[in-house]
């Protein structure tokens, strides 16, 4: 597997196809051969097969989880300054390989290919931000006049981390950075649906001097996970992904009390004010809702608007919804690619059919969309959809629906709109759009979410933690933050003179 600089050959998967690994999972240091079941990697603009490996299989996740133990023992033992070197050494790598892996990321995950380059890039921020913090992050000193103490931040073992398919090395990156730079080993298990940008990070990894057995990669189904969420000798879990699957995993974790961070999904409310203007709100609804065929967890799919600007800001946004372009993602232009897999898609779907039955209007969008392309007709897309005349007891107003479907909500004041937004479960994201900052900070203090934007949505910079409240999980990604989730605090007492004792 080899990457170069290159630059985009438009419209070609050609490249994508010539970077292919010769197996999807990674284990000391190399290209493992799992003995699970095979495991097809699907290009999901045309739903052909580009290639097929052999999952892990239980033995093979107990073998990586051995090979992280044995790397941690000295690992640990890495200064800090020397592990934030290795990581700020793969930041420029990534940066520089960026072509390599967009190519990657959009065969494997069906979005255009300046959203991967972009993903790329925040996965490049992950890596630099931690890698020149992490020297500076310890404990403290405390001065008890003669006698002191003092406490140190040290690493937590082995870290099991699983990712999602709908942002596979962005994710990677913001588990892996963390884990690295506090000292720990890490056995991470990459989606079934998009494997190849994760094992093709641990080689460069590898090549940024990542020493064998600190990071191993393991492929495979629902099952893969399990084996790596049960494992003894797995010290902490990182997962991003479903509710549901995140409630399991914190479960069956609970067995052994390891430690957990769960980034899991979300139904966030946007809040468009009565003085906003109006081209920036239609913007930051669309961002909100329309990038990776709208397989975002943090997205804005609630879109509250003052009545007052109702009929002008939804004749905008379905204007300019029509006009994406849907197709091949690797094309200049496409902004919609392909939806991950049948599943899905079908699911998606579904939520459509409920919403007309339930009352919603479909606005634009609202179905499948055949490209005029023949090569992909086996892909599968999906028109991005504006629903209006929804209410909040909707199922697509309250249901994660993971696809390109904004559902216009009316509101008439401050206080209503800030009860309805706080009426869910979740609690990942949100954000207000208004030219009044005093109201801006007013609400958004208010919101019951973990990662909140004024006037824009969906910016997650790497200097700040990204989470959620309530069923979006615990914990934080990214920011100084995140690294009191991948180590744990020692705390020691010196007695200067002598001790203190009533026993004689």
């Amino acid at each position: 597997m080899k990457f170069g600089v290159i630059r985009r050959m438009s419209s070609s998967f050609s490249r994508a196809l010539d970077l292919l690994p010769p197996s999807l999972n990674w284990v000391n240091n190399d290209f493992y051969t799992g003995s699970g079941k095979g495991l097809d990697v699907i290009n999901k603009a045309t739903g052909g097969v580009v290639m097929t490996s052999a999952s892990a299989s239980d033995a093979d996740v107990h073998n990586a989880v051995q090979s992280a133990h044995a790397a941690y023992q000295k690992f640990r033992d890495m200064p800090a300054a020397e592990r934030g070197q290795l990581l700020l050494k793969a930041a420029t790598l990534l940066e520089e390989r960026t072509a390599d892996f967009a190519h990657l990321e959009t065969l494997d995950t069906g979005k255009p290919f300046y959203e991967s380059e972009m993903d790329v890039g925040t996965g490049v921020d992950a890596l630099r931000f931690i890698g020149g913090i992490v020297q500076n992050y310890h404990g403290n000193h405390y001065d008890l006049g003669g006698n002191f103490a003092y406490t140190s931040r040290e690493p937590l073992g082995v870290i099991g981390g699983i990712g999602p398919w709908n942002y596979p090395l962005q994710t990677a990156c913001w588990k892996i950075a963390p884990a690295l730079a506090c000292g720990n080993s890490l056995v991470y298990k990459c989606s079934e649906y998009t494997p190849l940008s994760t094992v093709a990070l641990a080689a460069l990894l590898k090549e940024a001097g990542l020493p064998a057995g600190v990071l191993n990669i393991v492929a495979g189904d629902g099952s893969v996970g399990a084996a790596l969420t049960s494992h003894p000798d797995v010290s902490k879990l990182s997962f991003t992904g479903s509710v549901p699957t995140g409630k399991r995993i914190m479960s069956k974790a609970s067995d052994s009390l390891k430690k957990v961070t769960l980034e899991l999904g979300g139904k966030s409310p946007l809040i468009i004010f009565d003085d906003v203007d109006m081209k920036n709100a239609v913007s930051t609804a669309m961002l909100a809702n329309f990038f990776s065929q709208g397989a975002v967890c943090s997205n804005g799919t609630r879109v509250f608007v003052h009545r007052s600007i109702l009929q002008e800001f939804t004749s905008q946004l379905v204007e300019r919804t029509k006009k994406l372009k849907i197709g091949n993602p690797m094309e200049d232009g496409v902004k919609v690619g392909a939806t991950i897999c049948k599943m899905q898609y079908d699911k998606i779907l579904n939520y459509l059919d409920i919403a007309r039955k339930e009352g919603a209007e479909v606005l634009c969008g609202g179905g499948p969309v055949t490209p005029d392309n023949p090569d992909l007709a086996g892909g599968l897309y999906i028109a991005p959809t504006v629903l209006g005349n929804c209410t909040d007891d909707m199922t697509v107003v309250k249901e994660e629906v993971f696809g390109p479907v904004l559902s216009i909500l009316v509101f008439d004041s401050e206080e209503e709109v800030i009860r309805r937004a706080n009426d869910t479960p979740f609690g990942l994201a949100a954000a207000v759009c208004t030219q009044n900052l005093s109201r801006a900070y007013r609400v958004i203090s208010k919101l019951e979410a973990g990662s909140c934007n004024i006037n824009t949505f969906n910016a997650y910079p790497a200097v700040i933690p990204f989470g959620g409240y309530k069923n979006s999980g615990i914990g934080r990604e990214l920011g100084e933050e995140c690294l009191n989730y991948y180590s744990q605090t020692k705390s020691v007492y010196v007695e200067t003179g002598d001790p203190w004792c009533p026993f004689e």
